[in-house]
């Protein structure tokens, strides 16, 4: 305890240091990260992040040790198969509860956020657990290859992948294949939307029966979400220095001191960029997705401003997409966002 309460002053202290870069949270912050990790219930909002702000509301509670009582539902929920390997890499994994039903059941399949370098399927939000549960809909919760084991397209690859191996076992786990719904936040989020977007990566002449099966979903969650990862457009949309998030260079497999405004972008990597960027996937066949910010990072240079989720929305309305986009603002609880995605979720599954 003393430990975690050095840790808050701490960051505290260097909190003004971080005034005209990206503000600490547990995806650029080793510190955030491990207490979010010993202390889960320090995230008010359940959106897989801890921010400074969160950690300086809890102040007075660092002591009592709260307890909470979704998270403390969720680690009673036993998953049916726990940590099932999915591909070649120790990381490629997922845990899967199935839900009760005569008939095949929908799948929603959470993707951890973490600015594509850290997190883990642990952080599935308990309300969506809960919610798709108690309505019929089983789950799942997958990993990845993190940016620093492999760079992109390493993440959202892996991820279809995790679509296509649960769309294998329909039979086995009374999965109804063509009612998938994916999302997540953050770095999560961005997963489900390039999966949702994305032409189908199944490939029917395949010798490996995962790979013919289908990548597309039916809808798609984003939360604390970003719709591109091009630096250049990123700079365009986001007040500050979003664009130079720490997280996107590991992302791109670039060193840490490259600079987005002055070392050259070649053909190589512009190719990379675009392909990584959701959006640019987007096309009128695209399903609907649900958007959804926190207020709290309204601030010039946070990589979870809600001027992306405009961005996106904005390209959605162009082809005539389904979306819904809410933030913080829209909601007068913690846990009310999160109901309202079950909402929307069952109501494109069921």
């Amino acid at each position: 305890m003393k430990k975690e309460t050095a840790i808050f002053f701490a960051l505290l202290t260097v909190s003004a240091g971080f005034a005209q870069r990206s503000a600490p949270t547990s995806t650029n912050d080793d510190r955030l990260k491990k207490l979010l990790e010993r202390r889960p219930e320090l995230d008010a909002d359940n959106d897989g992040i801890l921010t400074l702000a969160e950690l300086r509301a809890a102040r007075g509670q660092i002591k009592k040790q709260p307890q909470n009582n979704q998270r403390k539902r969720l680690q009673k929920r036993t998953p049916t198969f726990s940590d099932v390997s999915y591909g070649a890499y120790d990381s490629m994994t997922f845990d899967f509860w199935q839900a009760e039903s005569q008939t095949p059941a929908p799948l929603f399949v959470f993707i951890h956020g973490g600015g594509f370098r850290s997190g883990d399927k642990s952080t599935l939000n308990p309300i969506l657990l809960e919610g798709f549960l108690s309505n019929g809909v089983s789950v799942a919760s997958i990993n990845y290859r993190l940016s620093g084991i492999a760079p992109f397209p390493a993440q959202m690859h892996d991820s279809a992948r995790a679509i296509q191996f649960l769309r294998s076992k329909a039979g086995a786990w009374n999965i109804h294949p063509g009612k998938v719904a994916a999302g997540g936040g953050s770095a999560g989020s961005g997963i489900a939307q390039w999966l949702a977007f994305h032409d189908d990566l199944k490939n029917p002449e395949s010798q490996d029966p995962v790979e013919q099966q289908s990548t597309r979903l039916t809808c798609a969650l984003a939360f604390s979400m970003q719709s591109t990862y091009d630096p250049r457009v990123i700079q365009k949309i986001i007040p500050g220095i979003a664009f130079d998030d720490s997280a996107l260079k590991p992302f791109y497999g670039l060193p840490a001191d490259w600079n987005w405004e002055t070392d050259p972008v070649d053909k190589k990597l512009d190719a990379l960029i675009k392909e990584a960027s959701p959006i640019n996937h987007l096309t009128a066949d695209d399903p609907p997705v649900f958007i959804y910010h926190s207020e709290k990072t309204r601030q010039p240079g946070n990589i979870h401003h809600p001027d992306f989720g405009i961005h996106l929305a904005e390209a959605m309305d162009k082809l005539n997409i389904d979306y819904v986009r809410t933030t913080s603002a829209d909601y007068d609880s913690r846990s009310a966002p999160f109901e309202a995605m079950v909402q929307f979720v069952l109501r494109y599954l069921k």
